[in-house]
């Protein structure tokens, strides 16, 4: 007799943002994999996404399917290929794209996707620094291959993918200018932004210029802004706007996969190849070592992401995703199992 969790599921793509809890059984584990109590699970934009079918051409999924991208929990079993993990250590992890399943009481991880957790941090945190240290360590050093020195700009940085990539480029010998809200301000100069700017009273098209690299948080409205102040051989990556040809051909997708998304990114190749500008777009994988890398930049400058105060149970899943949807939350959406 199998021993049941619970989780929280779809059985097909849909526009209404909606999960349903389910009892299944606890997985196995493969000789590769860790058997993980999920403590804490961290709700992202990027749920949306998947529960709407909108990323399906970049990955696909079968049904049921366990939602949740992030995670931090206790190690319970361990297969047998995998070193370096015991029974009872704490880790955190962003799942693979492939095997997701956050949402969870249990979750069997591919050891190489996970990474001891922070000491300075709660799991809660934890789960929520992951997928935007992922994202803030492969953006600056795979995407942008950003040199010390240069300037990197982040339109809509005082969230909490700034909270992690400010601290990220600094390390790496940027100046690093943020544009935000002005309740993040001092939070944000004080972690290593070089400038701040109140995007409610000051515009950044009219004040910066010659910017090496943006990492564009708002999509596809600021594309055409954002380029104006990137100097000419200069990078725009985006989290936001969209796959293009360059994407499809750096994760080796099918010949009609890199056709489509040719066509899909052609408009912004086109405008931003016009300013001698480089587009691209990332979509964050996993990777125990980097995790490592961004646990030493967590713990050496004490970063904490700031979460939304309240917290919800897998049985208020539906509360937290709509939240994450549609709301403003001050900080990122946790589930606490």
């Amino acid at each position: 007799m199998k021993t049941l969790m619970k989780a929280a599921q779809i059985t097909k793509y849909s526009k209404k943002i909606h999960a349903q809890i389910n009892e299944i059984p606890i997985p196995e584990v493969a000789d590769n994999e860790v058997l993980v109590r999920v403590k804490a699970a961290a709700v992202n934009p990027l749920e949306m996404l998947i529960i709407t079918g909108s990323v399906k051409l970049i990955q696909d999924y079968e049904f049921p399917l366990t939602l949740g991208n992030e995670l931090a929990g206790v190690v319970e079993k361990v297969g047998k290929n995998v070193k370096g993990f015991n029974k009872g250590d704490e880790i955190y992890t962003r799942l693979p794209l492939r095997k997701i399943g956050a949402f969870a009481e249990y979750a069997a991880i591919d050891a190489d996707a996970i990474a001891p957790m922070p000491k300075n941090l709660s799991y809660a945190e934890a789960a929520a620094a992951a997928l935007t240290g992922l994202t803030a360590y492969q953006g600056l050093h795979e995407e942008l291959e950003a040199q010390p020195g240069n300037s990197v700009f982040i339109p809509g940085g005082s969230g909490s993918f700034g909270q992690m990539a400010v601290p990220l480029a600094k390390a790496m010998g940027l100046k690093v200018i943020v544009s935000g809200n002005s309740q993040m301000r001092e939070r944000t100069l004080a972690i290593g932004a070089d400038q701040y700017l109140d995007y409610a009273q000051e515009s950044y098209v009219d004040l910066l210029e010659n910017v090496d690299y943006v990492m564009d948080t708002l999509g596809a409205g600021e594309f055409d802004n954002e380029l104006t102040i990137i100097k000419p051989g200069g990078r725009l990556l985006s989290l936001r706007t969209g796959p293009n040809k360059r994407f499809a051909e750096d994760n080796n997708f099918p010949w009609w996969k890199q056709q489509l998304f040719s066509v899909a990114g052609a408009k912004f190749d086109h405008k931003a190849k016009k300013q001698g500008v480089e587009y691209r777009f990332i979509f964050v994988r996993s990777d125990g070592a980097q995790l490592r890398e961004i646990t030493k930049i967590i713990e050496k400058n004490n970063i904490v992401l700031l979460l939304h105060q309240k917290q919800f149970t897998i049985g208020e899943i539906n509360e937290a995703l709509e939240l994450t949807a549609n709301g403003r939350p001050k900080g990122k959406v946790i589930i606490n199992l």
